[in-house]
């Protein structure tokens, strides 16, 4: 990953100012898993190939575009553009909806898309997308990075609360190609589509003594775009996962499921390899925030997961925006 990747959020409802972080990652070696979330196989296959079936739609797209098409959404691999992040940008001007796209075009981003996520997380990214936006995908944008095939490539798309990647693992020692987002506009918190995610959360919170919940709750919450891997000699907010019970670490475990479940298999698989790599979830921090409780029923609206390899930023107020960044610092 190259230096100094840039998160924006200044264009969604005055949110944070564009922001630097330090360069996150280098030299992972894949693992196998024997963590319950890793499937077994092949240790080396735990990530997503040039060959994978979002990636597969991902040269057929790339095959489509004409040469003037490829002159406004295909750039180098190492364009800064692939580099930056926000919960709401378009990465390039034309929309999918827009007539500079074929009908065979939007139909094979619709296969990538659904590549690249579950079935859940498909269809909740969708309800999202037409929540958030007038005109739903249709107003979301795409970009093509290095040329699919012939070596390093990445399909990027963007829009209001939604990032999502596909690389065939040209991006080494990073999980989902690297760092995503994704959000929901509702205020309600109880509402939003991610409200599950939050609510398995806080379960691990209820769960916590009296010492260990002094431990995780904390005032006031960093930055939201503030998710640079820290690698081992980090320092992470709240309780220490290896600090709880076997019953504790079942429900971080059941937490971290949920908080994957809208992602692919093989970006899964990877996200824990990456994980076992680096000590396990035993190696985690969970973190939550009295700021902006929303309902005042101290269900943490704010809150962290962050360990050497891992940083899952959940800002629930006053709306959702989420930043995750995995991967293994040199």
């Amino acid at each position: 990953m190259p230096e100094n990747p840039a998160f924006d959020c200044s264009q969604c409802e005055n949110d944070l100012t564009r922001r630097r972080f330090m360069k996150s990652v280098s030299g992972l070696v894949v693992a196998g898993g024997s963590l319950p979330l890793v499937r077994s196989g092949n240790e080396l296959e735990a990530a997503p190939k040039p060959d994978s079936a979002a990636e597969g739609a991902v040269k057929k797209f790339y095959d489509s575009l004409s040469g003037e098409q490829r002159k406004v959404i295909c750039m180098p691999f190492n364009h800064k553009k692939r580099m930056e992040i926000s919960a709401n940008w378009q990465i390039t001007k034309p929309r999918l909806g827009d007539d500079f796209f074929t009908d065979e075009q939007r139909a094979i981003t619709d296969q990538i898309l659904r590549g690249v996520t579950s079935e859940d997380g498909y269809e909740r990214f969708q309800r999202q997308m037409s929540a958030d936006q007038p005109g739903g995908v249709t107003r979301y944008s795409v970009a093509v990075f290095g040329t699919p095939g012939t070596g390093k490539f990445e399909w990027e798309f963007t829009g209001r609360h939604l990032t999502l990647r596909a690389d065939g693992d040209s991006v080494k020692n990073m999980a989902f190609g690297g760092p995503i987002v994704y959000g929901h506009g509702q205020g309600n918190p109880k509402k939003n589509l991610f409200f599950n995610q939050t609510k398995k959360a806080n379960e691990v919170f209820q769960a916590l003594d009296a010492k260990q919940a002094e431990q995780a709750l904390l005032e006031t919450a960093p930055l939201e775009a503030d998710v640079p891997i820290q690698g081992s000699q980090g320092k992470f907010p709240g309780v220490s996962v290896g600090d709880l019970s076997s019953d504790q670490v079942e429900l971080v475990e059941q937490t971290i499921k949920t908080m994957l479940a809208p992602y692919r298999k093989e970006d899964v698989d990877e996200v824990m390899s990456i994980l076992k790599k680096t000590g396990g979830l035993s190696k985690l921090h969970m973190a939550f925030y009295r700021e902006d409780d929303l309902q005042k029923d101290e269900v943490w609206d704010i809150w962290r997961v962050e360990g050497p390899a891992f940083v899952w930023h959940f800002r629930g107020a006053p709306h959702v925006h989420t930043y995750l960044n995995i991967g293994i610092k040199a």
